[in-house]
């Protein structure tokens, strides 16, 4: 198999090319061809190169839209051409290519490795933090994948702890209960979440994280749950991410959605409507929990939303 790492190269400076000019596929297929020949003489086969560029170049504008929600603060055309050539590549194959042939930290690490050749000083960092947003939006995949070749760097022991807390936000209207769900780029509704600062209990990590995201405030009325996993962070290695979910009640108010990466709605749905919505598959059961526990016709207190069924 030619060396597609070589072959990236070549894409990426076909796709740096084609950034100054619309051409024809004819002409694009010209542009990679002499590129390949002068980059990568002894390869032959240029495919895989040819494949990259032309799926890009169909997703370009939905590529650069998420590259601009997960860096909001810097405009497509901000970015310098090199390094928004290299997102779009690497996002590419991050949310597009086959994950057998190309893991999620493969399609970040090779990214990074072409923004540290062709790019600024800064470029790997800043597409390390582009791209990692996107990661851990879209669930962090193959974060429990181990090496059964290799021992863990670490004991899980030993692994720095990073807290998040979570919560299934609803308020009460007359006799209709809501759950309020914040959307990400990717197509789901999934629920409000965020870092747990060191200083913070769970319990008040989350109300600055929810008053933060979605502009609300309120009381918990208890545990539903939690979870812990190992993740893999470019800059951190592994590290231990634990979770707590709770059920928070609030108002039925106006949501103000904080302009973030990786969120782009926020809205109120009713119990009922919530069944046809596109959630991912770890937040079903605690949202199938807190339903379970809004319809029964005694209110939660706090405290009991862990013990109760």
């Amino acid at each position: 198999m030619a060396n597609r790492h070589l072959l990236r190269s070549v894409a990426l400076q076909t796709l740096f090319e084609l950034d100054f000019s619309e051409k024809t596929e004819e002409e694009i297929s010209v542009v990679l061809e002499r590129i390949g020949k002068e980059y990568a003489p002894d390869t032959g086969d240029f495919s895989f190169a040819q494949g990259l560029v032309s799926n890009i170049l169909v997703k370009q504008e939905e590529l650069d839209n998420i590259i601009e929600k997960a860096a909001p603060e810097w405009p497509i055309d901000k970015i310098s051409m090199v390094d928004r050539n290299i997102l779009r590549l690497g996002l590419y194959e991050l949310l597009f290519a086959d994950r057998k042939e190309v893991p999620a930290k493969v399609a970040i690490n090779e990214a990074i490795e072409l923004a540290k050749k062709f790019g600024g000083d800064s470029s790997g960092k800043f597409v390390n933090g582009v791209l990692g947003a996107v990661y851990k939006e879209i669930g962090e995949p193959g974060k429990d994948e181990v090496s059964k070749k290799k021992k863990m760097d670490i004991p899980f022991e030993d692994m720095p702890i990073e807290r998040l807390a979570g919560a299934v936000v609803y308020a009460r209207e007359g006799e209709e209960v809501y759950l309020a769900l914040v959307h990400d780029v990717f197509g789901h509704w999934t629920l409000s979440k965020g870092h747990v600062e060191e200083e913070e209990s769970s319990e008040d990590g989350l109300k600055r994280v929810i008053k933060e995201e979605i502009g609300i405030d309120g009381e918990l009325k208890g545990k539903l749950g939690g979870n812990e996993y190992v993740a893999t962070q470019p800059e951190k290695g592994k590290i231990r991410k634990q979770v707590t979910y709770y059920l928070f009640k609030t108002e039925f108010e106006d949501l103000q959605l904080k302009e973030t990466g990786g969120l782009d709605d926020a809205k109120w749905f009713k119990l009922a409507d919530i069944l046809e919505l596109n959630f991912y598959d770890d937040m079903l059961p605690i949202v199938t929990k807190a339903v379970n526990l809004l319809l029964q016709k005694e209110e939660p207190v706090e405290g009991e939303a862990e013990s109760r069924k």
